[in-house]
């Protein structure tokens, strides 16, 4: 388990924003996973997708790394933001929008 959790926590230190989620960006594997994904697209956030049904240990290690029990889970700037439905509450609010602008992270104007 040690090696899943290096291996988290350097995806998650190492890319301004990076997503653990079932599938790939052009694959997503759940409605959830894919719902954040389409809120990135549509925000233009570069973005790293982990696929974490490629790996038993990081698919479980990231819920004991975030201490979040399910998947999808966003981290921004090495912070762990949530899961689908914090990321679409604070996308609809705009507060996702202002969090990614704080952090230095580029969004496409109008979005």
């Amino acid at each position: 388990m040690a090696d899943a959790h290096q291996t988290i926590d350097a995806e998650v230190k190492s890319n301004d924003v990076v997503l653990f989620m079932k599938g790939t960006p052009q694959f997503p594997m759940c409605g959830f996973s894919g719902q954040v994904v389409q809120i990135l697209n549509y925000l233009g956030v570069p973005y790293k997708g982990v696929n974490v049904l490629e790996d038993e240990g990081v698919r479980q290690g990231i819920k004991d790394y975030s201490n979040w029990p399910t998947i999808p889970q966003l981290y921004v700037k090495g912070e762990f933001v949530g899961g689908c439905d914090i990321t679409r509450e604070m996308f609809q609010s705009g507060e996702l929008q202002q969090f990614f602008s704080e952090k230095g992270v580029p969004v496409k104007q109008g979005a």
